[in-house]
């Protein structure tokens, strides 16, 4: 049984973004069998960084004596069980992991750039200034990304992978933007990701957790 470590609370912008969203899907997708332990709750979080993610943060898993962080590690982990997330063959699996990195590196740091700009720092001086270059190189690389997967179902083809829950849950960071919503092609890719029955229970599952919060003053 695999134990999956995340957040008992977090503010409302973050619901339906933390990372252990990732893993849950990947797991559904998977049809394996995991339970949740919240930091803050069912584990100190001093005790949990010190044991289980040196930075504080979520997810962290453990299997059997084995752990493992960082988002991306976790589902490539899980997909090694599975192959509805990877196939077996060399170059399918290697294509799979190229997007997976696609998702990690070429197109999650620079949304994330943004949303630091308009959840994080909004307020500050410089990000108001920094803003409007901010949305151009996101814009453009939006716009690659949106002419890569042009006529196809999913990141490598027609058969959905890992690389698409990173994929998928990468873009999704931009949802307080329009900036997807005017790039069809990718407001279509994520459409067909988050229709998946197994996305739907792994984020009706991650938002039940915030559902006994109270309500923001």
């Amino acid at each position: 049984m695999l134990t999956c470590y995340t957040f008992g609370a977090v503010p409302a912008f973050a619901q339906g973004l933390v990372r252990d969203l990732r893993v849950r899907w990947a797991m559904e997708e998977a049809g394996l069998p995991y339970d949740v332990r919240l930091v803050g709750e069912d584990i100190e979080r001093e005790d949990y960084r010190r044991t289980h993610q040196p930075f504080g943060q979520v997810p962290a898993i453990e299997e059997d004596g084995f752990q493992l962080f960082e988002s991306g590690a976790i589902v490539l982990y899980i997909a090694e069980k599975s192959e509805k997330l990877a196939p077996r063959t060399p170059e399918a699996r290697a294509k799979v992991q190229q997007w997976a990195f696609v998702a990690l590196n070429s197109v999650e740091p620079h949304l994330g750039e943004l949303v630091d700009i308009d959840i994080f720092s909004a307020e500050e001086d410089w990000a108001k200034q920094r803003r409007p270059a901010a949305v151009k190189r996101t814009e453009a690389r939006l716009d690659l990304l949106a002419a890569k997967l042009d006529g196809r179902d999913y990141a490598t083809g027609a058969e959905f992978s890992v690389a698409d829950i990173l994929l998928a849950t990468a873009l999704k960071e931009l949802r307080h933007t329009d900036l997807i919503d005017r790039r069809p092609v990718l407001m279509a890719y994520m459409e067909r990701c988050f229709a998946r029955p197994a996305y739907r229970k792994a984020l009706a599952d991650h938002m039940a957790v915030f559902e006994r919060q109270p309500e923001p003053a």
